[in-house]
């Protein structure tokens, strides 16, 4: 009769185990059901509705869904004492889900966070994305050994007092993660870079806007519409060169030479001054010029003398016709006055340098603005008689040699 009650017993507890677990189970599932089909359904549903923007990423990020699932858990735990001898089991099981469903949801939060803050004007200036991922790089740590003390049965503090003898070995494993936040913060308190600026480095082939600004790195998308990825620390230890300043200016900068070949380079003559008049930018220069030199020849010097005087040239005449062309562009900037000025000659002859600014950052409008210039001042030079410098091409050979054989049938012609 003994073993018979203690049989019966032992299946009254299984039993009353089953359908504990059961009911828990149950409880569990309709909770779950009652939160997600029912509440934050509604929940959603007004959020996506009222004026307001920032609470629709709560939404998109499932924020809401995360937090309803660490409610199974929760009951669990809260009914685990009625478990009795398995009791203890039932708690690290309701602990480690709840541990792990809170670390899915700080992730969504947090990525939450920063959806919100970058669609403010700050977030160009001061991005948080890396700053996001040092605190969820710390929470999960934090999370791990939780966790792992929970499974051992073991205080978690004892586990974090001897973190401290890995901390070289975490230094190696986030090498890249430390230097990368420390160069982030410099980054970003010296407003050194910002999410939208134009970068170029040419070490790491980058070219284009910065699209984005991470713990370890940040991408630059080139002009060819190609990513590249750049270490952190690389944009505080090497040099690059930020367009922000151009950009915020509101002008581009014109910097380029046309070279002159030095033998069309000659003194004007009065044919060629009288000729010059009759450009409507040159008729007041001359003139002027005219004055000037004729009284410091009169007093000063010979005006019969090319050495002994003052005389103007060619060149130096076409030099003043692109200041004064230049000076009356309606697309260059005029707060910044253009410029024109002779480099040191060289093999490629005798650089003018043109040095201005557009008004427009637009780089279709700058460099049709900058094509049109030069084209006007390639097709004017003959007009001063000044010659483009450029390497001999095969026509240049052929028309030489052509030209030569003419002037050595002419020559056999007139001995004939």
């Amino acid at each position: 009769m003994l073993k018979s009650y203690d049989v019966n017993k032992d299946i009254r507890s299984y039993l009353a185990f089953a359908i504990l677990l059961v009911a828990v189970m149950l409880t569990c599932i309709i909770v779950n059901f009652i939160l997600k089909h029912i509440l934050i359904r509604i929940i959603s549903r007004l959020i996506l509705r009222n004026k307001y923007q920032w609470d629709d990423v709560l939404v998109e990020r499932r924020v809401l869904y995360r937090l309803a699932n660490i409610a199974p858990g929760i009951i669990i735990f809260l009914y685990s004492p009625a478990f009795e001898d398995v009791a203890y089991i039932a708690q690290r099981i309701a602990a480690v889900y709840i541990l792990l469903m809170l670390y899915f949801l700080v992730n969504s939060a947090l990525d939450a966070v920063n959806d919100v803050y970058i669609t403010h004007p700050i977030s160009k200036v001061r991005p948080m994305k890396g700053l996001l991922q040092v605190f969820k790089i710390v929470f999960y740590a934090i999370i791990s050994i939780v966790l792992l003390g929970t499974l051992m049965n073991q205080n978690p503090l004892l586990l974090l007092s001897g973190i401290g003898a890995l901390a070289a070995v975490f230094s190696f494993v986030f090498k890249d993660s430390i230097l990368g936040f420390i160069a982030g913060l410099q980054l970003t308190s010296n407003d050194m870079l910002r999410i939208g600026d134009w970068i170029e480095m040419t070490k790491y082939g980058a070219d284009g806007d910065v699209i984005d600004i991470t713990l370890n790195t940040v991408k630059v998308q080139n002009f060819d519409k190609t990513i590249v990825t750049i270490p952190a620390y690389a944009l505080v230890s090497d040099s690059f060169r930020n367009w922000r300043g151009m950009v915020e200016f509101g002008g581009r900068r014109i910097k380029r030479s046309v070279f002159i070949d030095m033998n069309s380079i000659t003194f004007c003559t009065s044919e060629m001054l009288e000729k010059y008049k009759k450009i409507n930018y040159l008729r007041d220069y001359i003139t002027e010029k005219q004055e000037e030199i004729k009284e410091y020849n009169q007093y000063g010097g010979e005006e019969g003398s090319l050495a002994n005087g003052r005389h103007l040239t060619n060149v130096g005449v076409f030099r003043m016709y692109i200041q004064y062309f230049l000076n009356d562009n309606p697309y260059l900037n005029e707060n910044v006055s253009p410029m024109v000025r002779q480099l040191p000659p060289g093999e490629n002859g005798l650089p003018l340098e043109v040095y201005a600014f557009t008004k427009t950052i637009t780089w279709t409008e700058y460099e049709t603005i900058q094509s049109d210039i030069f084209d006007h001042i390639f097709s004017v030079a003959g007009e001063f008689g000044i010659r483009i410098f450029q390497n001999p091409t095969g026509y240049d050979m052929r028309h030489q040699l052509w030209a030569r054989r003419e002037a050595d049938d002419g020559d056999k012609a007139f001995d004939a």
